[in-house]
């Protein structure tokens, strides 16, 4: 090891979770720490009765006080750990999208490296560093991903609020190389300007891209309202597949900007329009015009963003859901989303239910979807599925 790890000791009885496969360990599980109680220190973790469960890092500013990356004694703190780790989750890509250049690399737990989030945009990478465990390693990482993939850039989306829970401050920097104002991803043959350094996450969501493929032959000569539009990519593919016409909505101006912009480059700007607005009252606005669509899609960012707000967040969602069944045609389609992890799929579904008594629709439930298989879900992590996909119908 290039440093003495600290070796942490669970409690009696709390070591289930762990050798379940979960890597998290929270700070009331622990029954002894010895070493150095430094943020992101390399850690051992051992079982009441000695026994070694994994090599990963601490934080004890953290309430999960340790990560798991390894179930072995590895040297965590070198490139070439992270090398060998990384390349292992994008062999899992290039398996998955053999055409494609953009895709996520990295899923955190889900490619057993909790705190990192890589995505990849062709020449150009942009990376979520969110424990102070990834943050200490941040020098090997880049060191891997350059030797991986030779980017061109490689861009820090580090404005995220969960680092403040680790102890570490909000910031955007480039970490390599040079980011252009926008890049390109390509999505089913479909081009979109990607905002790198002023985008929502990291840049552009790719965890939809599965599911923007359920308007193929749905959109086909229809209506369609895209709320909650932000670079217009629900939009762009209802046009590209046949809409009559399309109304993509977003509060912010930037986003709209981006998917006008997205909308021109494909070819479908005389059939896509971009409003300005927030999304909640122009869902109760369109039905005071008695404006109707065929096809409603509700594609909020994360209303819930810890379990004490998920109350009201619900309100949120119930709120759109409702307006957005009132705005649709008989037999016409909601595809209606969450990416909230503390909103489960069963408790959404329900939520789904109550909005439709109180619209007075009648909704048939056509299927269920997740994110895309380049966000690995793992079964003994369920913090690994976040994203809720159902499509309904007005019967």
């Amino acid at each position: 090891m290039t440093e003495q790890p600290v070796r942490i000791t669970l409690a009696r009885g709390e070591d289930r979770r762990i050798k379940g496969g979960h890597p998290w360990v929270f700070s009331n599980e622990i029954r002894e720490i010895r070493g150095e109680k430094s943020a992101g220190a390399t850690a051992e973790i051992y079982d009441a009765g000695g026994g070694f469960l994994g090599t990963g890092y601490y934080n004890p500013h953290s309430l999960i006080a340790a990560r798991l990356l390894s179930r072995e004694r590895t040297d965590i703190d070198t490139a070439a750990f992270f090398r060998e780790r990384i390349g292992r989750a994008a062999e899992l890509r290039h398996r998955l999208y053999p055409e494609l250049a953009t895709f996520r690399v990295v899923h955190g737990e889900g490619d057993f490296l909790p705190g990192l989030v890589v995505d990849r945009f062709g020449d150009w990478l942009s990376v979520q560093i969110l424990t102070a465990g990834m943050e200490r390693r941040r020098e090997a990482i880049v060191a891997a991903l350059v030797e991986l993939f030779a980017p061109r850039g490689i861009i820090a989306r580090n404005d995220v609020a969960v680092r403040g829970l680790e102890g570490l401050d909000e910031r955007i920097e480039v970490l390599h190389g040079e980011i252009p104002e926008t890049v390109e991803a390509v999505e089913h043959g479909l081009r979109f300007r990607v905002d790198l350094a002023g985008g929502q996450k990291t840049g552009h969501f790719l965890d939809q891209k599965e599911n923007h493929l359920v308007l193929k032959g749905m959109a086909a000569g229809k209506r369609v309202l895209d709320c909650f539009c932000y670079s217009g990519s629900w939009g762009v593919h209802a046009a590209s597949f046949g809409a009559a016409e399309v109304t993509c909505v977003d509060i912010s101006e930037r986003a709209a900007a981006l998917a006008r912009e997205n909308a021109a480059l494909n070819g479908v700007e005389n059939l896509v329009r971009v409003e300005v607005c927030d999304a909640f009252e122009r869902l109760r606005s369109l039905r005071h015009e008695g404006r109707r669509f065929d096809v409603v899609v509700l594609d909020p960012p994360a209303f819930v963003k810890s379990r004490k707000a998920l109350k009201e967040a619900e309100k949120g969602y119930l709120t759109i859901n409702r307006r957005g069944m009132e705005l649709l045609e008989e037999g016409g389609y909601l595809i209606t989303c969450s990416c909230s992890y503390h909103l489960g799929r069963e408790p959404f579904r329900e939520l789904l239910a109550q909005a439709a008594r109180q619209a007075g629709r009648p909704m048939r439930l056509v299927e269920g979807r997740s994110q895309a298989p380049d966000h690995p879900v793992l079964l003994s992590v369920p913090e690994t599925e976040y994203l809720k996909c159902f499509v309904l119908q007005a019967v």
